[in-house]
């Protein structure tokens, strides 16, 4: 009882406090309080929840059945919008704070909402080898069923709180990219129910053009009812090998060079300033060496890019066998580097063991509570973005974010690129490897001004045939959008699809020239 009497003893004199300050006043320069007390309890009330909900659905098998009734509603559901008149753009019913994007989605309020109430494992086939999922399903809850019956996805990207849908409509990747391409790429087969209410069907054999047209275009060619994806056997740990790296030409040199090593399962990088990285690289395995056994997610370890950056500042190099879950989120309970400014002490020792197994806040909710002053210092202040470019020019951009807007740690995740029709595709006809660099913090450069700074980044990311993840700010205007994106084969399906009046397009939806 004592701790329960104390934790209310504290909200009590919390709720004092904010009476007299204010509450936009303690949002915005103590926040910690707010989610120390407020939202950690309330996220580890939500994942109890929906885990407890995914486990009971799918031992009941309960999903399959109920899948159909609620396709045939969001059919019945785009009917009557299209029998009123078809007068605004059709969008999801989700809120846009659930979203794992910090962009505010305006148009939900102006937009007919369609419900789509579909987040559940549908079916696990191991003798193709494809799980078939519903497009809320997280890859929490893919890690949760897969690893327990010994199977995994191939690209299996970080944050328990992203969607399969998010995923697909926007895009996703994973440490394992060079071998097998972004979350797309993994995909076998699309379910959508499209503008005139219809359900289809597309594979890479089937309808092909719309299974191409649909990755990355934003729900703005159907609504996503289901997914078919592929599944490859997983090992209990992953052999992980640390390697400080010191000046810049040794880094691309390194990183380049174990991106293309087809043994690697997995190559990561955190570079902690320009010339000062650590390279990693791991293999699935089942056995270990017990005395360099690492439980990375356990709650009262550290965070993972603290834990790496000790090889940096010992010189050392290092050898660690990581369980398989704990390794695919091991960026999760710092949400990357994010979480040290919101709660600036979260990696203390003290503060592990005693609330460290209620962390992370849900991303969600951290922008359910933000407040439009916070939300506007942290556009103005704050850059969250994945720059996608040609694996020869790493280089080249990494002084491009230097020199642009100087932010610590990046991450950098290799990809491999195959040539194929869509919205994303490497410049010739041949696969390209490429690289997703991460920038996600505080700018450090002089005089830093959001748009002007990320519309000079946006610009050097189109002149090396780059693209720009499309959940964050985007400063493009309409034809800069669409020299960065291959339009054709979209813009051919939206008019063949009746999209036009159903769905805005892609850059309408996203993009913050088109939206203010």
């Amino acid at each position: 009882m004592e701790p329960a009497v104390s934790l209310a003893v504290c909200a009590l004199l919390f709720l004092l406090w904010v009476r007299v300050k204010g509450l936009e006043f303690v949002l915005i320069h103590q926040r910690w309080v707010f989610v120390c007390l407020f939202l950690l309890p309330l996220s580890l009330i939500f994942d109890i929840y929906y885990s407890v909900r995914a486990w009971v659905v799918f031992k009941l098998s309960s999903a399959p059945r109920l899948h159909e009734q609620r396709v045939r509603d969001i059919q019945k559901q785009v009917r009557e919008w299209k029998e009123q008149g078809s007068k605004t753009f059709m969008c999801t019913g989700r809120p846009g704070w659930l979203t794992v994007s910090l962009r505010v989605g305006k148009y939900k309020k102006t937009h007919k909402n369609i419900m789509i109430n579909l987040m559940d494992i549908l079916e696990v086939d191991t003798k193709k080898q494809i799980v078939r999922v519903e497009p809320l399903v997280s890859m929490g809850q893919v890690t949760a069923l897969l690893t327990s019956i010994g199977w995994t996805l191939p690209v299996l990207p970080e944050l328990d709180d992203l969607t399969v849908g998010g995923l697909i409509m926007g895009t996703g990747i994973e440490s394992s990219s060079h071998k097998y391409g972004l979350f797309q790429h993994i995909c076998t087969a699309y379910e959508l129910v499209l503008a005139d209410g219809s359900f289809v069907r597309c594979t890479p054999s089937e309808n092909s053009d719309l299974f191409y047209a649909v990755p990355w275009s934003c729900g703005t060619l159907g609504f996503l009812v289901a997914a078919e994806i592929r599944i490859i056997p997983a090992k209990k740990y992953v052999k992980l090998r640390f390697e400080p790296v010191r000046g810049l030409e040794a880094i691309c040199e390194k990183f380049t060079h174990e991106s293309q090593q087809p043994e690697n399962h997995f190559v990561e990088g955190l570079l902690y300033s320009l010339d000062e990285a650590v390279i990693m690289t791991g293999v699935m395995t089942d056995e270990a060496e017990p005395s360099k056994l690492n439980s990375i997610g356990n709650y009262y370890k550290p965070w993972f890019f603290k834990h790496v950056e000790n090889y940096l500042k010992t010189n050392r190099e290092g050898l660690e066998y990581i369980p398989l879950r704990h390794y695919y989120h091991r960026h999760t309970r710092s949400i990357f580097w994010e979480l040290q400014d919101i709660i600036p002490f979260g990696n203390n020792p003290i503060f592990r063991y005693l609330f460290g197994w209620m962390v992370p806040p849900k991303i969600s909710l951290l922008k359910l509570t933000q407040g439009e002053t916070l939300r506007k210092l942290y556009e103005q202040h704050h850059v969250v973005q994945d720059m996608l470019v040609p694996m020869k020019c790493l280089r080249q951009a990494l002084l491009t974010f230097h020199n642009d807007i100087h932010v610590y740690p990046i991450w950098l995740c290799p990809f491999i690129l195959p040539s194929q029709p869509g919205l994303v595709h490497p410049k010739g006809d041949e696969a390209e490897l490429y690289v997703d660099i991460g920038a996600y913090g505080e700018p450090r450069v002089k005089h830093f001004e959001a748009r002007s700074c990320m519309r000079q980044l946006e610009k050097f990311v189109r002149s090396v045939h780059g693209f720009q993840m499309l959940y964050a700010d985007c400063y493009m205007n309409r034809e800069e959008f669409w020299e960065m994106f291959d339009g054709s084969l979209y813009h051919k399906l939206r008019k063949q699809l009746g999209c036009q009046d159903a769905f805005p397009e892609v850059y309408d939806k996203i993009c913050k020239a088109a939206r203010h």
